[in-house]
Formats: C-alpha cells, sequence, structure tokens
C-alpha cells in the first residue's frame, strides 16, 4: 500500500497506548492498531522507493510493535512508537538508515550502530592514520546544516592498543559513529515529511561513500574485496 504521509491518529494511537500499555487495553484497539499499521507500512514502503533513486536498498525491515521483556526491568508489552531501518545492498556498501516515529520523540538516524570488532578496529586505524578526509566531511557546512553532530557511545579514554594523547583520540574512542536528526509532531505530520527524510538520507551518502571505502581497504588503500 502507497502512502507517503503520516497520519494524525497514528501519533494520538502511539500516544493512548502510552498512557495505556497493557493487554487489555491493547486487545480492545487492535483493529485499530492494524489499520494504522497498515498506513505506516506504507509510508516506509514508498519512502523506500524513493531511497532507491540515489542509494542500493536491499531491504526494509519493520519493527514488531510487541517487546521482548524476557530481560528487561520495563515489562511494559508494546513500543510506544514505529520504526524501520534500511539496508543497503552488497559488500561494498556499508552503513544503516533508520526511522523512528514516536509523539515527540521522533527521529531518523544514518550510520554504523555496532560496528562488529574487525570493523571498528579498522575504523579506528584509519582515524589514526589520517582524519583529515572524515572532518572535512562532517565538518562541510552542507552536511552540518542537515545531521549536526557525529554521536554513538566512545569509550572513557583510548582504547587498547592507541595512544590517549592521540590528535584524533576524539574520534577513534567512539564505538559507535552515527548521525540523528529529530523532528517535532508538527513536522512529522507535514504533507512534506516524506521529502523531508529521503532528501536527509540522500545528504549522508558521501559519509556512507567514505566509510564503505574505508572497510572495504587496507590501511595502504589496497581493495579487499574479491
Amino acid at each position: 500500500m502507497e502512502n507517503t504521509v503520516i497520519a494524525k491518529d497514528v501519533l494520538r494511537f502511539l500516544s493512548e497506548l502510552k498512557r495505556n500499555n497493557n493487554r487489555e487495553w491493547f486487545e480492545q484497539h487492535k483493529s485499530e492498531f492494524k489499520s494504522l499499521e497498515i498506513g505506516v507500512k506504507g509510508f516506509y514502503n514508498s519512502l523506500a522507493e524513493k531511497m532507491k533513486e540515489h542509494d542500493e536498498i536491499e531491504k526494509l525491515k519493520m519493527f514488531r510493535i510487541y517487546r521482548d521483556v524476557r530481560f528487561s526491568k520495563d515489562k511494559t508489552p508494546y513500543k510506544s512508537h514505529f520504526a524501520g531501518s534500511f539496508s543497503r545492498a552488497g559488500t561494498k556498501l556499508r552503513g544503516g538508515y533508520y526511522l523512528q516515529i514516536r509523539p515527540g520523540e521522533s527521529f531518523m538516524a544514518a550510520g554504523f550502530w555496532e560496528p562488529n570488532k574487525e570493523d571498528l578496529l579498522r575504523i579506528r586505524k584509519e582515524l589514526e592514520l589520517d582524519a583529515t578526509a572524515f572532518r572535512e566531511l562532517i565538518n562541510k557546512p552542507s552536511f552540518k546544516n542537515t545531521w549536526g553532530e557525529l554521536v554513538g557511545d566512545e569509550v572513557k579514554t583510548a582504547p587498547k592498543g592507541f595512544n590517549k594523547e592521540d590528535p584524533n583520540i576524539d574520534l577513534i574512542r567512539k564505538k559507535a559513529f552515527i548521525f540523528v536528526r529529530n523532528f517535532t509532531d508538527k513536522e512529522v505530520l507535514n504533507k512534506g515529511f516524506i521529502e523531508e527524510v529521503n532528501n536527509s538520507f540522500k545528504a549522508i551518502r558521501p559519509y556512507f561513500n567514505l566509510m564503505s571505502e574505508i572497510l572495504t581497504t587496507n590501511l595502504n588503500g589496497e581493495s579487499l574485496l574479491n
């Protein structure tokens, strides 16, 4: 189902779900949820099609509303948001996209959430060798005006094997390399929201290009791909 807008009822329902996060209430309103879910999935599918015009999107994954509470102190059974991730195609294309719709807390994100230890070491080694291109890209005004600052968890001092006095230690200590953009409810409900999200994802492409090059080559710039 094609859909290019987020309906106002989506945010209303999610707000009500947050206040009534129990199975009895959800079962009573499950038909409404299913109806709204169809519309939201349509929006994400429409966004994926737009993204395919500027990137190779292999898969859209919509996350289920049901929470896994087995190992969580929070036993509320449902998420009070809709969310989906977009995977890039092929081993040469790295990075991922994410969009979450939640009243008062909607955001989009792009980058590298939990790189495996090999990828993380490769990124850190590149930044240790020369972070000039990386810094120039993320500090470019046209990029920064859309995505702001690099975010992500980091170690307190320096990763094992790296000098805490390294001039690029602020980047090397990162454990994730993510950019996030937040949206107000008004922005989410605007008919131009899908284009704003798509254009923002398009603007992250130079970052993905640089990181993909790093992660598919060795420190001498030689390809690691067959």
